[in-house]
C-alpha cells in the first residue's frame, strides 16, 4: 500500500506550528508550541478529506477514551481536541520525545528495563478493560517515553468497548502482534487477545524482533505471518539472562487457546514482578484504577460520525493590546488583592460625599420642624 503523504498543518488557535511528527494511515501528527501555558504539545489530526465515517468514528472515540483514561501514568495525556479552521479534528497531547518504535531492533535492551516497561503496560491495560475498553493495537511502537523517560501506551485509535462489540466492528491490527483469533477475524478483540499483544510486545523488546519473524528475507509478508501466528508455536528468545518463569509466562500469554493465557492484563503485570522479585529487582507498582472509580465505557460513543468539539472559522489577530494605568508585578498584586479582599475603590470614594449629604438633609429636618413649633410655618 503506498505511503500517504502528510497533509499541511492546520493553523490552530494559541498554538504554534514547529514540524512534522509522524503520519499514519489515519492521521498526521505534528509538533507544535502552546502559548500558555507555554510546552510542547503533540496535535494529532486528521488528512483534509473527513467525509469518512470510519475515519470520524475512531477519532472521536481515541478523543473520548483518552478523556477517561489519560490520568493514568501509563498512558499518553490528552489536553484537549476540537475542529481547525479548515474543517479538520484535532487532538492536542502530551508531546513525547521518544519511542519503543526502533529501539529493541538496534540495541539489546536489559531485562529489568523491559519487565518495569511490562509491568506498567499491564497497569495501563488493566486500568482500561476496568473502564470497558480494550486497545486493540499494543505494540512497541505506541509506547512512547515521555520527557522524564517514562513509558506511556498511546493510539487508541482503534479502541473498541468490550461490552458493545458487533458485527459491523472494524477489523483493524498489527499483524506481528495480534492473537491467532484476531487474524482469522474471529474477534475484534477482547481481553484475551490484549493479553497476547502484551506477551508479544515483551517478548519483541527482549528478542529484538517480533515473535514470529524469521531473519531471512522475504519470510516476513502478512500471509507468512499469519501462517505463523495461526500454529502458535512458541520460540524461546535466544538469550541467556533471560529466566525460565518469564520465558514460561511469555509462552502462557501467547498460547494459541485463549483459555490458556492469563486470565487479566493484571494477572500478567503479577507474574513480571514476581520474575522481578526472583531476580532481585525492585520490583514495580502495578497502579491499577481503585474499584470507585469507574468512568463508565457508555460515556464513549464508538458510533459517533459527527464534527465535534470548538470550531474556529478563522483564526483572530487583534492589533490593539489593553492598557494599564500601571505596571510591573506590585501593580498587578495589588489589583488582584484589591479584587479578592478589599473595598471598591470608588464606592469608598464616594462615602464622605454621601454622608456629607445626609448630613445636609437631616440639618434641613430639624430646621423645617423648629419652623412648626414657633408657628412660622
Amino acid at each position: 500500500m503506498p505511503t500517504r503523504l502528510p497533509a499541511a498543518p492546520p493553523i490552530l488557535p494559541g498554538l504554534a506550528y514547529i514540524r512534522p511528527l509522524g503520519s499514519g494511515g489515519f492521521a498526521d501528527v505534528f509538533l507544535y508550541e502552546q502559548d500558555m501555558p507555554r510546552r510542547s504539545v503533540a496535535v494529532k489530526v486528521l488528512p483534509s478529506d473527513v467525509r469518512d465515517p470510519d475515519l470520524l468514528r475512531m477519532f472521536n472515540a481515541e478523543a473520548d477514551v483518552l478523556a477517561h483514561l489519560s490520568a493514568h501514568p501509563s498512558i499518553v495525556t490528552v489536553y484537549q481536541a476540537g475542529i481547525s479552521a479548515d474543517g479538520r479534528p484535532y487532538i492536542v497531547m502530551e508531546y513525547c520525545p521518544g519511542s519503543l518504535a526502533q529501539r529493541y531492533r538496534v540495541e539489546r535492551m536489559p531485562v529489568p528495563e523491559v519487565l518495569a516497561i511490562g509491568v506498567k503496560m499491564a497497569s495501563a491495560l488493566e486500568s482500561a478493560h476496568r473502564a470497558g475498553l480494550v486497545h486493540r493495537d499494543v505494540k512497541p511502537s505506541n509506547i512512547l517515553i515521555t520527557t522524564f523517560g517514562s513509558p506511556v501506551l498511546a493510539d487508541f485509535g482503534i479502541s473498541s468497548s468490550l461490552a458493545r462489540q458487533g458485527a459491523d466492528e472494524v477489523l483493524a491490527m498489527s499483524v506481528p502482534w495480534s492473537a491467532p483469533e484476531v487474524v482469522a477475524e474471529q474477534t475484534a478483540g477482547t481481553v484475551a487477545t490484549e493479553v497476547w499483544s502484551l506477551g508479544a510486545t515483551v517478548y519483541s523488546l527482549l528478542a529484538g524482533q517480533s515473535p514470529f519473524e524469521r531473519r531471512e528475507r522475504g519470510q516476513n509478508t502478512r500471509d507468512h505471518l499469519r501462517r505463523r501466528i495461526a500454529r502458535a508455536a512458541y520460540t524461546d528468545i535466544p538469550r541467556a539472562d533471560v529466566p525460565a518463569s518469564l520465558q514460561s509466562l511469555l509462552a502462557r500469554s501467547m498460547s494459541r487457546d485463549p483459555r490458556e493465557r492469563p486470565a487479566s492484563a493484571l494477572e500478567v503485570g503479577e507474574a513480571l514482578r514476581g520474575v522481578q522479585a526472583e531476580l532481585g529487582l525492585p520490583v514495580t507498582p502495578l497502579e491499577v484504577a481503585v474499584d470507585e472509580w469507574t468512568p463508565a465505557a457508555r460515556g464513549v460513543d464508538f458510533a459517533d460520525t459527527s464534527l465535534r468539539g470548538p470550531v474556529r472559522s478563522r483564526v483572530e489577530h487583534s492589533g490593539r493590546r489593553k492598557t494599564r494605568t500601571a505596571s510591573g508585578v506590585a501593580a498587578l498584586a495589588r489589583d488582584e488583592d484589591t479584587d479578592i479582599s478589599g473595598r471598591d475603590r470608588r464606592a469608598a470614594a464616594a462615602v464622605p460625599w454621601l454622608l456629607g449629604a445626609a448630613a445636609l438633609v437631616a440639618a434641613g429636618a430639624v430646621a423645617v420642624s423648629a419652623l412648626f413649633a414657633t408657628g412660622i410655618l
